[in-house]
C-alpha cells in the first residue's frame, strides 16, 4: 500500500477540498447518530403519555427515592459489617461498595435532570406535541444529513479527480522523459493500459477512501459513542468478535490486491492484442486471418475473464464476512442486554456492566446505535475491493513512474554554441541490453557543413549510428563529440534544438497542416510557415489540393495524405526549425519517383552550409553526399566518394549494381 499512500499524499495537497470533505463527512456522521438517537425520546417519553418535562420530573423523583433506599441500605450494611464474622466481612464490604456506586450513579442522574429541566419548559407540554416535535427533528435531521451526503460525494469526487489529474500529468511528463528503447521494447499498449484502466481504478479507490472510508466510520463512531454513553461495558462485550473480523478482512485484502494486480496485467495484454491487430489490420485482411485473430483475442479475453472471476469470488466474501460479524455482535448484545433489563441487574457473570439497571428504552436505543454501527460497517465491505484494486494500480503506475531514463541531462551541463566545427565518433561501440554489439569500433569525423551518406545492407547499424547523434541512445563505450564537447556533457534540449530529423516513418500528428509544420517552432508566424512550405515544394499542394489548406486536419499519422505529401510537410517542418544538423533516415524510401525528385531538389538547397547525415540506399540521394560511409555488420568498411568507392569497395559496388538492376527492371 506504500505506493497508494503516495497517491493519497498527492491528493492531500488539495487541502481546502480535503478539509471540506472531512467537514461534510462529519456532518453526515453526527446527523446519522442524532437521527438514531430519537429512538429514546419516542419510547421513553412520548409513548408513556408524558411530556418531556413530566418525564424529567418523574426520573428525578425516582432517583431521589432510590437514593433514600440506598442510603438506608448502606447504613444497615455498615452495622452488619461491624458485627459480621471475618469470613463474611468481604462479602458485606462488596455489597456496600455496590450500593455506593449506585448512589453515585443516581446523583449523576439527578445532576443531568436538573441541567436539562429548565430547557424542557420551552418544549411542548403534551405527549402528542412532543411526538410531533421529535418527528420534525427527525425529518429536518434527515434532510440535513442528505444535504451533507450529496455535498460530500461531490467534494470527494473532486478530490479524487484532482489527484488523478495531477498523477496523470506527472506520469505523462515522466513517460515523455523515458528513452526511446523503453517505447520500442515495451510498446505503447501497456502504457495505454496504465493511463486508462489503472488510472480509473486509482480514482475509484481514492473516491472510496475519501468517501465511504471516511464517512462510514464516522457514522459508526458516532453510534458507538452513543452506545458507549448508554453502557460502554456492554459495548465492549459486543465487540469481542472484532479481532476475528479484522484477521479475516486482512486476509481478504491481500487476496484481492494480488488478484487485481494479475487482472491488470491481463488487461495490458488485452490492450496489446488490440493495438497489434488494429495496427496491422491491412495484413490481417490481406491474409484473411480474421479467424486467427479472433481466436487470439478470445484466448486473451478468457485469461482476463478468469482473473476477473477470481476477484469476484473474493469480493463476494467481503459482504458475508462483515454481515456475519455484525450479526454476532448484535446477538451478543441482545442476549446480554435482555438479561440485564429483564432481571434489572447491573452485573453479568460477576462483571459490572452498568452503574444503574438499564431501562427498556435505553436498551432499545443501544440496539439502535449498534444497528447504526453495523450499517456503515456493512457498506465498508464494498470498499475493500476498490482499495485493493487501487493499491495494485498504484504499484503498476509507480513502478514505471519511478524509473529513471538512462539518457538524461548531466548535473553540470556545458554550454553548447551552434554547431560550427565537427561531429566526431571516437572508438564508439553500442549494444542493446548488454547483448551482441551492433556498432563496433566506429571512428568517424564529420566536418561542419559536410554531407555524409550511410549505406550498407539491412541491419548493419546505419540507423543506430544516426540515433547516437541526438542521443536517442548512448554508446556502450567510446564517445561522440560535437565541436569538441562530449554529447553526455550537454543538455538534451540544447543538443536536440540544433538537430532536424526526417525519418522513413513520417512523424505527423492528428492536427492541422499548419500545426504540424510549426511543431518544432510553436511561435512561428504563418508567413514563416508558408516560406518553409514553399522551400519544401509543399505550398502548392497544400493550397490547391487540400480542402482547408493549412487548416486541413491530416489524420492519425498523416493518414489523409499521400507518402510524398507527408514527407514534404516533414521537410517543411525541418526547414522551419533551421537545424545546424540534419538527419535523413531513409526519408525517400516510401515515396514515388516524382516525390523523390521534388524532395531531392529541396535537399540540394537546404543542406548547404549544414551538416547532414543521410541514411539511404537510393542512388539519387547519394549524389548529394560529399562522402559515403559504407557499413557492414556494425563496422565502417570504407569511406570515400562515389567514384572512389566504385573503384575499391566490393560491397559498395554490389549494392550499386543491385540498385541499378532494380531501376532497370522497374523501368
Amino acid at each position: 500500500m506504500n505506493n497508494f499512500g503516495r497517491v493519497v499524499r498527492l491528493a492531500l495537497r488539495h487541502r481546502s477540498t480535503f478539509v471540506l470533505s472531512l467537514v461534510t463527512a462529519l456532518g453526515v456522521g453526527l446527523l446519522w447518530g442524532a437521527n438514531i438517537g430519537t429512538v429514546y425520546p419516542f419510547v421513553k417519553v412520548a409513548f408513556q403519555n408524558q411530556s418531556l418535562a413530566e418525564w424529567i420530573d418523574g426520573e428525578n423523583k425516582q432517583s431521589l427515592e432510590t437514593i433514600e433506599q440506598k442510603t438506608a441500605e448502606i447504613k444497615k450494611l455498615q452495622k452488619e459489617l461491624r458485627r459480621a464474622l471475618p469470613e463474611d466481612q468481604a462479602l458485606i464490604g462488596n455489597r456496600i461498595g455496590l450500593a455506593k456506586d449506585r448512589l453515585k450513579a443516581e446523583w449523576n442522574a439527578i445532576w443531568w435532570c436538573d441541567f436539562v429541566r429548565p430547557y424542557a419548559d420551552y418544549l411542548p407540554q403534551s405527549p402528542f406535541a412532543t411526538v410531533a416535535l421529535f418527528v420534525g427533528f427527525l425529518l429536518v435531521g434527515t434532510v440535513l444529513k442528505d444535504f451533507f451526503l450529496v455535498a460530500n460525494s461531490i467534494v470527494v469526487a473532486r478530490l479524487a479527480q484532482l489527484a488523478e489529474f495531477d498523477l496523470r500529468k506527472l506520469f505523462y511528463r515522466r513517460t515523455l522523459r523515458m528513452d526511446l528503447a523503453t517505447f520500442d521494447n515495451e510498446g505503447t499498449s501497456d502504457l495505454m493500459s496504465r493511463f486508462t484502466y489503472d488510472m480509473d481504478s486509482l480514482a475509484a479507490g481514492l473516491t472510496a477512501l475519501f468517501g465511504k472510508l471516511v464517512r462510514e466510520p464516522l457514522k459508526a463512531i458516532v453510534c458507538m459513542v452513543g452506545a458507549a454513553w448508554i453502557c460502554w461495558r456492554l459495548l465492549v462485550l459486543s465487540m469481542v468478535v472484532a479481532p476475528l473480523a479484522a484477521l479475516l478482512i486482512n486476509w481478504l485484502a491481500k487476496m484481492l490486491k494480488r488478484s487485481n494486480r494479475r487482472a491488470m496485467e491481463e488487461m495490458a495484454q488485452l490492450y496489446n492484442r488490440l493495438e497489434e491487430t488494429f495496427r496491422g489490420i491491412k495484413a490481417v485482411k490481406a491474409f484473411t486471418n480474421e479467424r486467427y485473430e479472433r481466436l487470439r483475442f478470445h484466448a486473451s479475453s478468457k485469461q482476463y475473464f478468469k482473473k476477473a472471476m477470481r476477484i469476484a469470488g473474493y469480493d463476494s466474501l467481503s459482504h458475508p464476512i462483515t454481515e456475519v460479524m455484525g450479526v454476532l455482535t448484535i446477538c451478543l448484545a441482545l442476549l446480554a442486554g435482555a438479561y440485564l433489563v429483564l432481571f434489572q441487574e447491573t452485573h453479568l457473570l460477576g462483571i459490572r456492566m452498568s452503574d444503574r439497571p438499564l431501562s427498556l428504552a435505553l436498551l432499545l436505543t443501544f440496539y439502535g446505535a449498534l444497528a447504526g454501527t453495523a450499517d456503515p460497517l456493512r457498506k465498508l465491505s464494498e470498499v475493500f475491493s476498490r482499495l485493493q484494486r487501487a493499491a495494485a494500480a498504484s504499484d503498476r503506475i509507480y513502478s514505471m513512474l519511478d524509473r529513471q531514463p538512462q539518457i538524461r541531462d548531466p548535473e553540470n551541463p556545458k554550454p553548447l554554441a551552434r554547431h560550427h566545427r565537427d561531429l566526431v565518433f571516437d572508438q564508439v561501440e553500442f549494444a542493446y541490453h548488454s547483448g551482441e554489439l551492433v556498432l563496433k569500433d566506429i571512428n568517424l569525423t564529420i566536418h561542419a557543413g559536410e554531407t555524409i551518406a550511410l549505406v550498407g545492407p539491412n541491419g548493419c547499424g546505419k540507423s543506430t549510428l544516426a540515433n547516437l547523434i541526438p542521443r536517442f541512445a548512448d554508446p556502450s563505450s567510446g564517445e561522440v563529440r560535437l565541436d569538441g564537447i562530449p554529447l553526455r556533457d550537454v543538455r538534451l534540449r540544447d543538443l536536440r534544438s540544433q538537430i532536424g530529423l526526417v525519418s522513413q516513418e513520417t512523424l505527423l500528428f492528428d492536427d492541422t497542416v499548419l500545426s504540424n509544420i510549426r511543431y518544432g517552432v510553436p511561435k512561428a508566424s504563418q508567413e514563416d510557415v508558408i516560406r518553409a512550405s514553399k522551400a519544401a515544394h509543399a505550398h502548392s499542394f497544400i493550397e490547391n489540393h487540400l480542402p482547408d489548406g493549412y487548416q486541413t486536419i491530416v489524420g492519425v499519422s498523416g493518414s489523409r495524405l499521400s507518402g510524398g505529401q507527408r514527407q514534404r510537410i516533414a521537410l517543411a517542418r525541418a526547414i522551419l526549425h533551421d537545424p545546424a544538423i540534419l538527419i535523413l533516415d531513409e526519408a525517400t524510401s516510401q515515396v514515388d519517383l516524382e516525390s523523390e525528385q521534388l524532395i531531392q531538389k529541396v535537399l540540394e538547397t537546404f543542406i548547404r552550409d549544414r551538416t547532414a547525415v543521410i541514411v539511404t540506399h537510393r542512388l539519387a540521394v547519394l549524389t548529394l553526399a560529399d562522402r559515403i560511409v559504407v557499413m557492414e555488420t556494425g563496422r565502417i568498411l570504407d569511406v570515400g566518394t562515389h567514384a572512389e568507392l566504385m573503384g575499391r569497395c566490393g560491397l559498395y559496388r554490389r549494392l550499386h549494381e543491385i540498385q541499378f538492376s532494380d531501376l532497370r527492371q522497374s523501368a
